[in-house]
C-alpha cells in the first residue's frame, strides 16, 4: 500500500477546513485535504453571520467571496403570531463587521476551496477517510481514492504531523475514535428545500434572514433565506417526534407544516417547489474532547448546537482560526496547551450560543425579542451576539450570559 508524508492532513473541504488551509499556507504549511464528495456539492448552513468575515478576510478569500455575487445580508427578521420584528447588524455593541451574506453553500464551499487551491493547498475531491490510527501523536490515515485518479477504489496511506477533522456532520474522527458523547439537547430535525419564492419586490426584506414561528407550537420554527437570483432556502425545525406526525414525501410534509403559520404562506403563495426536500435528524452532537495527540476537531465534527441562530458556519472559521494560531506557535517552538488554547476559547463562544438555543426554546428569548419596549443597549448587546460576536468578553451577555439573560427574560415576562 501507497504510504504519503503529509506536513497538515485535514479531512473536509466545507468552509472549516479550506479557511484552515488559508490560514495555514500563511504561515508556510504544506496541506492536503481530503475530501469525501465532488464539489460543488448541496449543503445547509447558508445564512452567514458577519463575526465570519473577519476570518474570511484573514484566510485571504474575501475578494473571492465578494465577487460571487451573493445576497448581502445586514440583519435578522423574526415573526410570530402576527408580531414582526427584526435586529440590524451593523446596530450592535460589538466592533467588527455588520453585514455579511446569504449563500448557496454548494458556490460557496467551493469559492474557499479553490481559494484554498490558489494558496497552495492540494485538495482531492471523492477520496475517503476509512481509518485513522492515532500512532502517538503522528497520525496514520488510510484513505480510499474513489475519484479514479490511482485507479476506482484504490487505498492509501497520509503519515501527517498533524490532522485537523473538518468533515463537519460525517465527523470521521469522533466516529472512528469513539469521541461521541449525548448532545443535551433533546432530539431535534429538520426538513428543509430550495424554491423559486415568486415574491413581488418589496414584499419583504431579502437582506435578512427571517425566522418564523409556529402560531401554535413556539418549539417549532421556519427558516427563510432569500439568495441573489429569486431563490431562497426554506426549512422547518422541531422535535423529531413533532416531525414524525407529518406523512408523505419529505416536501408534502415540509409543505404541511409551511402552510400552518399564515404569514409565510402567505409569502410563499406564489412559489415554484422545484426542489426535492431533504431532512436531518437528530443533528445535534457533542464530543468527549476538541483535540487529542496529533489532532483536532473543527467546526460541526466537535460539536452542533441548533441552526436557529446560523451559527454554525462562524463556529467553524472560528475553530479553523483558532486552531491554525495553535500549529502556527507550535512551529516555532512554542509549548501549546491545546486545552487552554484552542478548546477553552472555542467552547466560550459555543456555551454563549447555546445558553440562547436554549432560552429560544424555553421561551424566554422569544419574550425578549418580541418584547415592544426594548432597551436600545442591551438590544445592541443582544444584537452582536446574533451577529455571531459571542467570543467578546466585554459583552455582560457575553461574559455572563446566563444570568444576564435569566434577568432579562424575567423582566421581559413581567
Amino acid at each position: 500500500m501507497r504510504i504519503e508524508v503529509a506536513d497538515i492532513l485535514i479531512i473536509g473541504a466545507g468552509p472549516a477546513g479550506s479557511v484552515a488551509a488559508g490560514l495555514l499556507r500563511q504561515h508556510g504549511r504544506e496541506v492536503l485535504i481530503v475530501e469525501r464528495e465532488q464539489f460543488p456539492r448541496f449543503s445547509i448552513g447558508e445564512s452567514l453571520l458577519p463575526q465570519s468575515m473577519q476570518f474570511i478576510e484573514a484566510a485571504g478569500m474575501l475578494q473571492d467571496v465578494v465577487e460571487a455575487g451573493f445576497q448581502y445580508k445586514n440583519g435578522a427578521a423574526f415573526a410570530r403570531a402576527g408580531q414582526r420584528t427584526h435586529f440590524d447588524f451593523r446596530d450592535k455593541f460589538s466592533a467588527g463587521w455588520g453585514t455579511t451574506y446569504q449563500v448557496q453553500r454548494a458556490d460557496f464551499d467551493k469559492v474557499l476551496a479553490d481559494a484554498a487551491e490558489r494558496a497552495g493547498a492540494v485538495v482531492r475531491y471523492r477520496h475517503e477517510v476509512t481509518a485513522v490510527d492515532l500512532n502517538d501523536g503522528a497520525p496514520i490515515v488510510t484513505v480510499r481514492d474513489n475519484a479514479g485518479g490511482t485507479g476506482e477504489g484504490a487505498v492509501y496511506r497520509v503519515q501527517a504531523k498533524f490532522l485537523l477533522d473538518a468533515s463537519g456532520f460525517g465527523r470521521i474522527l469522533p466516529r472512528l475514535l469513539q469521541l461521541e458523547t449525548p448532545s443535551r439537547f433533546p432530539s431535534r430535525g429538520a426538513i428543509f428545500t430550495h424554491v423559486a419564492d415568486g415574491t413581488p419586490p418589496g414584499s419583504w426584506d431579502r437582506n435578512k434572514i427571517l425566522v418564523s414561528v409556529h402560531p401554535e407550537h413556539g418549539g417549532i420554527w421556519y427558516w427563510t433565506i432569500p439568495f441573489s437570483n429569486g431563490r431562497c432556502s426554506l426549512g422547518v425545525v422541531a422535535e423529531t417526534h413533532v416531525l414524525d406526525r407529518y406523512t408523505g414525501t419529505e416536501t408534502e410534509r415540509l409543505q404541511a407544516i409551511v402552510n400552518e403559520e399564515p404569514g409565510l404562506k402567505a409569502l410563499l403563495a406564489n412559489a415554484t417547489w422545484d426542489t426535492p426536500a431533504r431532512s436531518i435528524i437528530g443533528y445535534a452532537a457533542n464530543v468527549k474532547s476538541l483535540w487529542g495527540p496529533g489532532f483536532a476537531l473543527l467546526g460541526n465534527a466537535g460539536e452542533f448546537l441548533d441552526p436557529v441562530f446560523s451559527s454554525g458556519v462562524t463556529i467553524a472559521f472560528k475553530s479553523a482560526h483558532l486552531a491554525a494560531a495553535c500549529l502556527a506557535r507550535e512551529a516555532n517552538g512554542e509549548a501549546v496547551d491545546w486545552q487552554a488554547d484552542y478548546a477553552d476559547p472555542l467552547r466560550k463562544g459555543v456555551d454563549t450560543f447555546r445558553t440562547f438555543v436554549e432560552s429560544w426554546y424555553a421561551g424566554g428569548f422569544q419574550k425578549i425579542i418580541f418584547h415592544p419596549n426594548p432597551t436600545p443597549d442591551i438590544r445592541r448587546m443582544i444584537s452582536s451576539i446574533l451577529a455571531g460576536y459571542a467570543w467578546d468578553p466585554r459583552n455582560p451577555y457575553v461574559a455572563d450570559s446566563k444570568r444576564r439573560l435569566a434577568v432579562l427574560e424575567e423582566l421581559c415576562s413581567a
